[in-house]
């Protein structure tokens, strides 16, 4: 074991810590790190390259010869820290856990260092979303399609939020993901020669009557507002969903995986 160390106090300052980088965006974009709870999003956070800096773990609920097996391969090795039940259940995010919390590095996500995995890459673009649930949702349907990056406009939420890790099920470390502002974006996607499909109510084609089998980036905006007028004036085709009941608008996470996967169909014949 890499450290045999043990807290079992509330009051202890490195559980202070811990408390603030949970509830406190802020403090995570201060020291650049973030937490992580739970198995699946250790692993997933392993298989994106995520540098782990220190693990807490619950004696009784996570052994240590799951931890061992865990960070075997880890250079450099993170610090060990087991806790007592009570703080553990203090420091934990979900009520049902598995035992297991880490502090991680965040990634910068800049939109210079962005790489694609294909020559025709499919990406997916949010505008300025808030709701950490549609944003986990969003990852998810990203991952569910293999798509080759998703990219926040205007971001409004810090992407480590807990509730984005949550609801993303661990998505967030898997995906390709970067950020900017509409206008940086919008360039990047033209000198990239990459088709721009905007989901919007305006000058729109029915979204299976366009073609996502060139580079294509499908872009969603708030339920609310939808997207900005840069990015319809910018649009190389804006797209529609035919909708049969009273409302006009669906979750956006639920348009986006619509026409996600029409894209992949298309491409798949």
């Amino acid at each position: 074991m890499n450290s045999t160390k043990h807290i079992s106090s509330l009051q202890n300052a490195l559980i202070k810590n811990v408390l603030v980088l949970k509830d406190k965006s802020r403090e995570r974009k201060k020291t650049g790190s973030f937490l992580l709870e739970g198995i699946r999003e250790f692993e997933l956070a392993l298989k994106g390259n995520y540098s782990i800096e220190t693990i807490f773990y619950a004696e009784d609920l996570f052994s240590e010869t799951k931890i061992e097996a865990l960070i075997a391969s880890l250079s450099p090795q993170p610090e060990l820290i087991s806790v007592s039940k009570e703080v553990y259940q203090k420091i934990a995010y979900r009520e049902t856990t598995e035992g297991i919390i880490a502090i991680a590095k965040a990634k910068v996500h800049q939109l210079s260092e962005l790489k694609f995995k294909n020559k025709n890459p499919l990406i997916l673009i949010a505008e300025a979303p808030e709701k950490p649930g549609n944003i986990g949702a969003l990852l998810r349907t990203a991952d569910a399609a293999n798509l080759d990056a998703v990219i926040i406009a205007n971001p409004k939420t810090d992407l480590y939020n807990p509730n984005i890790i949550r609801s993303s099920v661990g998505c967030v470390f898997t995906n390709a993901i970067a950020m900017g502002n509409t206008t940086e974006i919008i360039a990047f996607l033209k000198q990239n020669n990459i088709n721009i499909f905007c989901a919007a109510l305006t000058a729109s084609k029915v979204y299976t009557h366009v073609s996502y089998k060139t580079s294509a980036a499908i872009v969603v905006g708030t339920e609310a507002t939808g997207l900005s007028n840069e990015w319809l004036e910018n649009a190389t085709q804006n797209i529609i969903i035919p909708m049969e009941g009273e409302i006009d608008s669906m979750n956006v996470s639920v348009s986006a995986a619509i026409v996600i996967f029409e894209a992949k169909r298309q491409r798949s014949l």
